[in-house]
């Protein structure tokens, strides 16, 4: 555990906040918390910030993303573009997992099978590839179906596992609801392996010595304890239990700046939190059980939009701190629509005429799935808006619980309305209308987290246009129609643009990214 000692300047770089390091450090112990423990240890089975976040300092991709947020190589030294079929990457040599075995291309190629496959989270990736060749030993080839600048940005966090260590050990494909040998353990090529791994009580990293790369690191054993209580968190940094905490609870905001031997690393996260809805249930949950689906009529959708006061929220249950979010992706994304920028008004006295429009003038009942340690009181932010819409005759039946069961919860669709948050992995505005917006497709690899099961034929046509256009006006121009058929129709109703809130003792510097990746490879501890 290290000491507390003096504060070190943070500085802005770019899109994230970097704490400048210090000029000498020794070799420290490291403890952070969170209130999400990552739901497994394998790469490829959930597709998620905590697990991927998490696992990043375990294994590694092809490419990586910088302080700045910047692509650069990792296991691939340099790519190129194969003309308009694809492109080819030339990997690092000398590279050793965790156990000692050699990386190679066919590490590459099982891993691309493996997270492509049907049992995967992550095969959405992957929906552009049409065929993967391994030319030798170092050089591999991702050809796709059709142009696509962007497939290097989209496979930021596409993690490599060692062939012959799953094989071995039963764990060729991923297992969601069984779990297999990789859920529990881990053999990358990145900085940090995985000592022991106990889940929901603590998880334990020492330095990989044979990592290829320069560390500027000074941990030699980072202890991650999830701590899913907000007072417990904070009780536990200023008693010096733990070096770092993410997030600061809004409530506590004051207390840690004022706290001397702490610091609050602040900025503004990539990730937007949104209302999704059952558009393709033929009936509600809540309500009446012959009552239909009135979800699957747009205006009933756009007044319940009305009905919820966005900047309350931020100002009141975030204290101020976020941004108001008009669409699916927050400003500072590529791509990011300014002829979508403004949020429909709130308006409570239009919602409520538009629901007795809709013949719904003796009220309407939702269940409304929520989760209560995933997002930034996410709990709190359920119940505002619970609240918003029993003013216009909307009765909300509220249920908050784990993340850890949550992804289960949606996928068996059972909610009318739920919460979501959502970054895109290639901060550009094409990643959340493929996942989120993409009629459900499972073998174009498109939709995977459209719970609600959305669908727009004209959406589903300019998205591989999208995909494959390299004169940015003509493609911002079909983001900016895409953005437009997503708030006219209420597809979702975005909420707030999440802010980061990370406390951590004055001695430590670290690198805060708006995609709240938290990585020790950035970490040093000053005497």
């Amino acid at each position: 555990m290290s000491r507390l000692l003096r504060c070190v300047a943070t500085a802005s770089l770019g899109l994230g906040l970097i704490a400048a390091l210090p000029l000498s450090a020794s070799a420290a112990e490291f403890t952070w918390s969170a209130p999400t423990d990552p739901q497994t240890m394998d790469p490829h089975e959930v597709n998620t910030t905590p697990v991927l976040g998490f696992l990043n300092n375990i294994y590694e991709g092809l490419v990586r993303r910088n302080a700045e947020m910047a692509i650069e190589g990792s296991l691939a030294e340099r790519w190129e573009a194969l003309d308009t079929d694809g492109w080819r990457f030339h990997l690092r040599k000398g590279v050793t997992f965790h156990d000692g075995a050699a990386f190679d291309a066919e590490d590459v190629y099982f891993s691309y099978e493996r997270a492509a496959s049907e049992a995967s989270d992550t095969s959405s990736w992957f929906a552009p590839v049409r065929e993967v060749r391994v030319v030798d030993a170092h050089t591999i080839d991702f050809l796709t179906h059709q142009p696509d600048p962007l497939f290097p940005d989209s496979i930021a966090n596409f993690m490599i596992m060692d062939k012959g260590w799953a094989e071995a050990n039963n764990a060729a494909r991923p297992d969601k609801e069984n779990a297999t040998f990789a859920s529990l353990n881990a053999n990358g090529t990145g900085p940090f392996r995985l000592e022991t791994r106990e889940p929901g009580v603590k998880t334990v990293l020492v330095p990989h010595d044979g990592w290829w790369d320069t560390r500027e690191d000074n941990v030699t054993r980072a202890t991650f304890l999830p701590i899913g209580n907000a007072a417990t968190s904070v009780a536990a940094l200023l008693t010096g239990e733990v070096d770092m905490i993410n997030p600061v609870p809004v409530q506590d905001i004051a207390r840690i700046e004022a706290t001397e031997g702490l610091t609050l690393h602040r900025g503004i996260e990539a990730r937007v939190i949104m209302l999704g809805f059952a558009h393709q249930a033929d009936t509600l949950l809540g309500g009446e059980a012959d009552s239909g689906n009135p979800l699957k009529d747009a205006t009933v959708r756009a007044a319940i939009a009305r009905a919820i006061d966005a900047k309350a929220i931020v100002d009141k249950i975030m204290r101020g701190n976020g941004a108001v979010a008009s669409q699916l992706v927050s400003s500072q994304m590529k791509g990011y629509s300014e002829q979508a920028a403004e949020r429909p008004a709130y308006d409570p006295d239009a919602a409520k005429a538009a629901l007795e429009a809709a013949g719904l003038g003796d009220g309407l009942t939702l269940t409304f799935a929520c989760t209560n340690d995933r997002y930034i009181n996410d709990e709190a932010v359920c119940k505002a808006i619970a609240s918003m819409l029993a003013r216009v005759g909307v009765t909300v039946e509220l249920t908050t619980m784990p993340v850890r069961s949550y992804w289960d919860t949606l996928r068996a669709g059972e909610f009318d309305m739920y919460l979501l948050g959502w970054s895109p992995g290639t901060f550009d505005a094409e990643h959340p209308v493929r996942f989120l917006v993409a009629t459900p497709n499972p073998e174009k690899k498109l939709g995977s987290w459209n719970f609600g099961g959305y669908s727009s034929e004209r959406v589903d046509t300019l998205l591989p246009q999208v995909q494959r256009e390299i004169d940015p006006a003509a493609r911002q121009a079909m983001l900016d129609e895409i953005a437009a058929i997503v708030q006219d129709e209420t597809a979702y109703v975005p909420l707030h643009v999440q802010p980061l809130l990370w406390g951590s003792k004055s001695s430590v510097s670290l690198v805060q990214r708006p995609d709240n990746f938290f990585l020790l490879r950035w970490v040093t501890i000053a005497e």
